[in-house]
């Protein structure tokens, strides 16, 4: 099933997946049919997403039980993001304590640093989404940076989307540690405009060819707006229709699912 007019005609899509594409474990309507469309008519697409908390291999595994066949480069994530801005400002060997699961523990490994427990040890404090942190581990990140350690925040999301509705999510980490600290990160991930470049730059696509399709206003729509890429809000996540028209920026498209992207197939002939 093609995609209709005028989605079939830009050129590049960004494509976000918590909301998006599924909650939790269960897709969303049209999700597998979407993207099949997109690999069909040849467009390029990549996975830009702020959830960290998975590597590019595991998402593969969860989209491919959904029906969605992709390799690992077709995803990226704000741990990817992170590992890259840590590594550039600061070089390994290094030791960072992480508030995280696996998807930015693997990233920052793969890059040559050491993680450790302990403020003691830490040179630098990386946070994110995990759903096992607990307060030893937020204490612990808190004495760091208090003792100076420089703090990176892999993505400002408050909430994200699941099977049980809305739950607190990396932003939420953040806040506690903001407030634990009286010190603000430096934050990696969509509204953020490197992101947006790294995910362009992977594409080779230009901004203005180039559409984010998502379900977070402050993050997907106000980061690809800043861009210069088009938009288009989904409401099957975070934001509701009330939000979203009075929205400023306002979004290029508002769907309610991505059903309303796809061209109905054509009946036949009598």
């Amino acid at each position: 099933m093609p995609l209709k007019a005028p989605f079939d005609a830009l050129k590049a899509w960004l494509v976000d997946m918590d909301g998006v594409l599924y909650h939790g474990k269960r897709p969303l309507p049209a999700a597998a049919e979407f993207i099949q469309a997109l690999q069909e008519s040849r467009t390029p697409f990549l996975f830009l997403t702020n959830n960290a908390t998975r590597t590019p291999a595991e998402y593969v595994q969860r989209l491919g039980e959904m029906g969605i066949r992709v390799d690992e480069d077709a995803i990226f994530t704000s741990a990817l993001a992170t590992a890259r801005y840590v590594r550039e400002h600061y070089p390994p060997p290094r030791r960072i304590l992480v508030i995280g699961g696996n998807g930015i523990r693997a990233a920052l490994q793969d890059e040559g640093y050491a993680l450790v427990d302990r403020a003691d040890d830490a040179e630098l404090v990386v946070s994110a989404m995990d759903i096992e942190a607990n307060y030893a581990r937020c204490a612990e990140a808190t004495l760091a940076i208090r003792g100076g350690a420089p703090w990176v925040q892999t993505n400002p999301d408050r909430t994200f989307p699941s099977e049980q509705g809305i739950v607190p999510g990396a932003g939420a980490i953040q806040a506690f540690l903001e407030a634990a600290t009286d010190q603000t990160p430096v934050v990696i991930g969509k509204p953020q405009p490197g992101i947006f470049r790294q995910a362009l730059a992977i594409l080779g696509a230009q901004p203005e060819e180039t559409v984010m399709l998502g379900d977070r206003l402050e993050t997907d729509i106000l980061g690809a707006h800043r861009a210069g890429l088009k938009t288009i809000c989904v409401l099957t996540g975070i934001a509701n229709r009330a939000q979203t028209e009075a929205y400023n920026p306002r979004p290029d498209w508002i769907i309610e699912d991505l059903r309303a992207l796809l061209a109905k197939p054509k009946p036949f002939p009598d």
